[in-house]
């Protein structure tokens, strides 16, 4: 059977200077530090063997994949299941020590810590992350691709391959800005995990790092 790697690499630092849960929301690009992230990404795997580079649709994810694309001469691919999860707090300034989850007006949206619901279904999110990995995969077959995503997705997709519980305390992903999941397969089962952050000298220079919203 062959042996097939596919990364699954988080977007870099975004300008987000109100400081909202962007979400899924149009025109939030990369900061300049996170362009530099991008890149440190994409030196990290200067050395590995990329064949299929493809990203979610949202502009932070494109931005990221660019550099990794250039340097072997690949087009960015676009692949709506690579998307951030959908949130009912999207647009709206919230975090920890604001009050928003104390506000009576928010503990219908709160009800549900493991569905959860105030956003797209972990599960929902598990399936359409685990089917995009499947689809590189193929893609990339006996060599590696890299698909960019965003933090809650990639954390979800490994908690399902590990076949862990998907709801979780989102103070304990292991999902750094501009960091790589690594995906090893034998054939069309994954026989490891790796996790890396290239970036990892750029992100401890980020006021956000690992708690940049709407990830």
């Amino acid at each position: 059977m062959s042996k097939t790697v596919v990364h699954v690499l988080r977007h870099g630092e975004v300008h987000n200077p109100d400081g909202i849960l962007y979400g899924r929301l149009p025109g939030f690009r990369l900061s300049e530090l996170g362009v530099q992230m991008a890149k440190a990404a994409a030196q990290g795997l200067a050395d590995r063997e990329i064949v299929h580079v493809v990203a979610s649709p949202l502009e932070r994810a494109q931005q990221t994949a660019e550099p990794v694309a250039a340097q072997f001469g690949l087009p960015v691919g676009v692949d709506e299941r690579l998307i951030e999860s959908a949130n009912w707090f999207e647009g709206k300034k919230v975090s920890p020590g604001d009050g928003s989850f104390r506000d009576p007006r928010n503990w219908w949206v709160l009800r549900d810590p493991l569905t959860p619901s105030w956003g797209e279904a972990y599960r929902a999110i598990a399936e359409r992350m685990f089917a995009a990995l499947h689809a590189a995969r193929v893609a990339a077959e006996g060599r590696e691709a890299v698909l960019v995503s965003h933090q809650l997705p990639i954390w979800t997709l490994r908690r399902h391959v590990e076949r862990k519980r998907l709801w979780h305390d989102p103070r304990r992903r292991q999902c750094g800005l501009a960091s790589l999941t690594t995906f090893h397969f034998d054939g069309a089962k994954v026989v490891g995990i790796g996790y890396s952050e290239p970036a990892a000298h750029l992100v401890a220079m980020s006021p956000t790092g690992r708690t940049a919203k709407g990830a």
